[in-house]
């Protein structure tokens, strides 16, 4: 990656805006873009940056939700790391009064997947306990919040004491330390074992933003019933016998929250007021431990995918 002049955007066609970029949220998805290992592979050169938030500098015909001057958060897949961005006016959300910038392109893809898999596609229920993989991270952090808010028991696993330590100050009643990976059988039984001794016998949902090898020994301290949820995998695509979702009749439930932002507006439009209001409650809000200039934003896509990155990564703009 290198930074580059490109050409303008230009005016923005109908049912677009055209938006300044003032800040972009770092996550796990532009690390697997830039090494063609994402579902979509834009055309060479391109900027990297999904996640973003600035202010809209022009509108196009059709275009009645925004006006220039409007502050706006969404998520574009890729394109955000320039000084200006061109897309579609339904990718974009009014950032609420009071809300800083950073903070606005820090909670729609982390706190939004995190919602999304935790309370659609997991139904997590009031009482109930969550094992998080990562969850030192800008995912890990959400899911934590997201859960702490619907009342569950929460149990953080991290790979360092420096994540631990930031982990317990958010709240969680216990954290876990796994050793670094890729694991072999003996190591993976042991943590499984571990994890159930953690968890206090069993969870009831999991949320893997790790995969891997660590997928497994989460699977085996998951209680009968019990959610499995894939959320992310940056330490590779994990290997599951099939007989463990059997033997304790669970689920292994995929979370594909772009996908879902797309083929369910009017679903994904009350999950986002919902986050809103958990934001203004003071329930949720983003963890920013690191900004980073423009100019280095090929540094915070590689603190990401070194998995250095404790709490959530912004360059601003």
């Amino acid at each position: 990656m290198r930074l580059m002049d490109i050409p303008d955007p230009g005016a923005p066609d109908v049912l677009e805006v055209l938006v300044a970029v003032e800040a972009v949220g770092i996550n796990f998805p532009d690390v697997l873009i830039i090494a063609d290992r994402y579902q979509r592979r834009p055309a060479r050169p391109f900027a990297p940056g999904g996640e973003f938030a600035g202010t809209v500098v022009a509108v196009g015909a059709g275009v009645q939700k925004f006006k220039a001057g409007d502050r706006v958060f969404g998520w574009c897949v890729s394109g955000a790391l320039a000084e200006r961005l061109r897309l579609p006016a339904a990718e974009c959300l009014h950032v609420p009064p009071g809300m800083p910038m950073d903070e606005a392109a820090s909670l729609l893809m982390t706190y939004g997947t995190a919602h999304y898999a935790l309370t659609r596609r997991g139904q997590l229920r009031r009482g109930e306990s969550v094992l998080v993989l990562g969850a030192a991270g800008g995912l890990g952090v959400a899911s934590i919040e997201i859960a702490r808010a619907h009342g569950a028991g929460i149990i953080g696993a991290v790979s360092s004491m420096p994540k631990a330590d930031f982990v317990r100050d958010l709240g969680v009643d216990e954290v876990l330390i796994y050793p670094a990976g890729p694991l072999d059988r003996n190591a993976q039984r042991e943590l499984a074992a571990q994890f159930k001794l953690a968890t206090g016998g069993g969870c009831d949902l999991v949320a893997d933003n790790v995969g891997g090898s660590y997928s497994e020994p989460a699977l085996r301290c998951l209680n009968w019933g019990g959610r499995f949820l894939v959320m992310g995998f940056p330490a590779g695509i994990p290997a599951i016998p099939l007989n463990l979702p059997l033997l304790k009749s669970c689920q292994i439930v995929g979370v594909a929250f772009g996908a879902w932002l797309q083929r369910e507006r009017q679903a994904a439009a009350r999950l986002v007021d919902e986050l809103l209001e958990l934001y203004r409650d003071g329930r949720i809000r983003p963890r920013i431990q690191a900004r980073f200039p423009l100019a280095r934003g090929g540094d915070a896509i590689a603190q990401l995918s070194e998995r250095r990155a404790i709490g959530k990564i912004v360059v601003t703009i």
